[in-house]
């Protein structure tokens, strides 16, 4: 036998200290009784009184107690094979890492705030499962599809600007390696999450294309934006992490990386997805778990699982039986069958 809830089984700790603390009281109240009057007397006025049947009642009390306990902690015995499935919704996020992701007109930068989403998005999706794929001019899976969301994350934090040597950013591919990221042999929804500032530096004119190809294969493109449309100049940092300036051109002017809306836009609605853009108190992510838990859920993974039977109803069916024995005992003896009778401490009581 074992227990599902072993941590309930500590009540026992308490329950112990309430039963010494119960027993103090009753031999001060005898003590107290013996201060009171003579032994006889004392037992004359309380001759009614069910001593013997006030003790079963304490302890079926406890016995009730003790088994409410016993069934917190689920007892289990025996065993069964039971089959578990488990369905959900395939979600592919793409992940933009380029050079203009690390804009700071949204706090920390653009990247901090899109890897704060994804996790946020982790703790409402739970039951799915979530891939990413990061990208700048070239695209590659970081992690494939998993419901193991604590490695996730962890992967999900080594994401930075300087893992894809091309600068560049090419939406096209991210979207195509998303895609290929799906298990096809699955019926569940397939939906992929792109966050970006938009900007497709290389390849843009593929976007179109590809956004067609994932609506015809039922993938659902939610975007989000970020950045602001009036433009962000990109920093720069030494291998410190210290600030040494700010991206210049060719022509040595400042670069300015803005958000553009228009495409991500034109992806969203080819794929009958959605756009969202980044704000400051990130509400977008609400707005997007919403979207995803209407989707429609397929089987994920069934397996073949053997689980201890639960016999908890067995000892919480004893626990109400005494309960209702000692509400049954009566708290008075009647007159006729009460006789004298010494207790405990020099007490008369009353046998019946």
């Amino acid at each position: 036998m074992d227990f599902a809830e072993p941590l309930y089984l500590i009540c026992f700790g308490p329950l112990l200290l309430l039963a010494l603390l119960l027993f103090y009281l009753s031999k001060r109240k005898q003590a107290a009784l013996h201060r009171l009057g003579a032994p006889q007397l004392i037992a004359r006025l309380s001759a009614t009184v069910n001593w013997s049947g006030r003790r079963w009642q304490v302890r079926l009390w406890f016995v009730a107690l003790a088994l409410v306990i016993v069934a917190l902690a689920r007892p289990r015995w025996g065993a069964q094979v039971e089959v578990v499935e488990r369905r959900g919704v395939e979600i592919m996020v793409a992940l933009d890492v380029s050079q203009s992701m690390l804009a700071e007109d949204l706090k920390p930068n653009r990247l901090a705030r899109a890897k704060l989403e994804i996790s946020e998005l982790m703790d409402r999706l739970e039951g799915n499962e979530i891939g990413l794929v990061v990208f700048a001019g070239a695209a590659y899976i970081q992690f494939p599809l998993t419901a193991d969301f604590s490695t996730a994350r962890f992967f999900l934090e080594a994401a930075h600007p300087g893992m894809i040597s091309r600068t560049s950013t090419n939406l096209a591919d991210a979207l195509k390696m998303a895609m290929n990221g799906f298990n096809e042999e699955r019926a569940s929804q397939k939906v992929i999450i792109l966050l970006t500032d938009g900007e497709a530096t290389e390849f843009g004119d593929e976007v179109a294309e590809v956004a067609q190809e994932a609506a015809n294969e039922g993938i659902v493109v939610y975007a989000i934006g970020f950045g602001s449309p009036e433009g962000e100049p990109i920093p720069e940092y030494d291998e410190l992490g210290t600030l040494t300036g700010y991206k210049k051109d060719r022509q040595g002017e400042t670069v300015l990386t803005r958000l553009d809306e228009t495409t991500l836009q034109q992806i969203a609605l080819a794929t009958n997805g959605r756009y969202f853009r980044a704000s400051a108190d990130g509400r977008e992510v609400g707005f997007v778990a919403d979207a995803i838990s209407e989707l429609q859920k397929g089987e994920l993974e069934s397996r073949f699982e053997t689980r201890g039977i639960e016999r908890f109803q067995w000892f919480l069916g004893l626990a109400v039986l005494a309960l209702i024995i000692s509400e049954l005992i009566p708290d008075r003896a009647s007159q006729k069958a009460a006789k004298p009778e010494t207790v405990p401490g020099g007490v008369l009581n009353v046998k019946r």
